[in-house]
């Protein structure tokens, strides 16, 4: 199929490098994963083992030093190539947090031992169950005691904790009656996972359609020490929205990848089913759906790299972000519809592999924003349109 990426060839490094770590995990291999409801283990390491998780850290530390230009050019190409992003891009936005707001100490503690494999930061804790997205109404508590913070709370869609070794947590470590701005008091902190979960925090996985390792996190008097604090307390709402930008442009990626797996599928399936003496793939009912599908995923793409291009010059980049994600999520969902429907009954068939891809991508129209949520961001902050909420 043509490509009108504008940057193919600029990184058709880092698309043949990622493909070809890919081509070792052939369809057969995530299918069995899904049926198992396990984690591809195997294939993560296979990432890891490339350097693909450790793109964004600084070749100082061990990393390879791109961009997140270049980091979503290795996320598309995964979902792309049949896999599923979801079970590793923790990684990638999660370092731009510490990238950007740890201390240097930090980052010598922590980023060659990632870059190396050693460790991995896979895991944010935000999202709580009276919250919601609502960041600044969490409940989560982090006291300070002497050299260490106690937490207590509670959080909900916690993902890939039985597969990472840190998590960066939002907590209040200023009470909201006492601050200005309901967005003040809050702070970011390491956690050691494995620490954590022998003393203080407890989990509950959640069971989902996606086979999407995602938990419930309870904390009792979890300790963690002080030095594990990312920048100045009270200002983590605002470190931890470099982590969302970077979540939502690499999410849009992976969208794309995901639309033009759906698109590659059906135009073969299409051209290549014959009902009533005829290919389904001339038909105008059946071309249409596709060709709009795919029509939106290259204008999602667009808006993709401009995304990438203004975090990666240190510029705003929430309304790109948003728009990237919400234009990318909502073309690979027409994609999957099409591909499924146009599959007909094979497009259940687990052997396709379309029934999981759907379930995948399916999840993008609600986390880790809903669409509901960025249409109200860009009524609010790009057209000023009164707050509704």
């Amino acid at each position: 199929m043509p490509e009108i990426d504008p940057f193919r060839e600029q990184f058709a490094d880092i698309r043949a490098g990622v493909q070809a770590v890919c081509a070792q995990f052939p369809p057969e291999y995530h299918r069995k994963v899904d049926e198992a409801r396990a984690y591809p283990e195997a294939f993560v390491d296979a990432l890891t083992a490339g350097g693909w998780m450790a793109a964004l850290i600084p070749e100082a530390y061990g990393g390879s030093g791109f961009g997140l230009t270049e980091a979503s050019v290795v996320m598309e190409e995964i979902n792309r190539s049949g896999g599923n992003s979801g079970a590793c891009h923790g990684q990638m936005y999660n370092m731009n947090t510490l990238l950007r707001h740890g201390s240097e100490e930090q980052r010598q503690r922590y980023l060659p031992r990632i870059a190396a494999g050693e460790l991995r930061l896979q895991s944010m804790g935000v999202t709580e169950p009276t919250a919601g997205t609502d960041t600044t109404s969490i409940k989560t508590t982090a006291v300070r005691r002497g050299d260490r913070y106690v937490i207590n709370g509670q959080k909900v869609w916690i993902s890939r904790i039985q597969h990472s070794d840190l998590m960066i947590l939002l907590a209040r470590t200023t009470p909201v009656e006492t601050v200005k701005k309901r967005s003040q008091g809050l702070s970011l902190f390491i956690v050691d996972i494995p620490a954590a979960m022998k003393s203080g925090m407890a989990v509950r996985p959640i069971t989902n359609m996606v086979n999407h390792e995602t938990n419930e996190l309870f904390f009792d008097n979890l300790e963690v020490p002080a030095e594990n604090l990312i920048g100045e307390e009270g200002e983590g709402f605002k470190y931890i929205l470099t982590g969302l930008n970077a979540e939502r442009t690499l999410i849009a990626a992976e969208c794309i990848g995901d639309g033009l797996w759906f698109t590659d599928r059906i135009v073969d399936y299409a051209s290549n089913r014959v009902v009533f003496g005829r290919p389904i793939g001339q038909n105008q009912g059946v071309q249409f759906p596709i060709a709009e599908a795919y029509v939106e995923i290259s204008a999602a793409n667009l808006m993709r790299y401009e995304a990438c291009r203004k975090f990666d010059a240190g510029l705003p980049c929430g309304s790109e972000a948003n728009m990237a994600k919400y234009l990318a999520a909502k073309a690979s969902w027409e994609a999957a519809n099409a591909c499924i429907q146009f599959h007909g009954g094979f497009g259940f068939a687990s052997e396709y592999d379309v029934e999981r891809k759907f379930r995948e991508t399916r999840l993008y129209q609600v986390a880790p924003i809903s669409t509901n949520l960025i249409l109200s961001y860009v009524a609010e902050h790009v057209l000023g349109l009164p707050r509704s909420f």
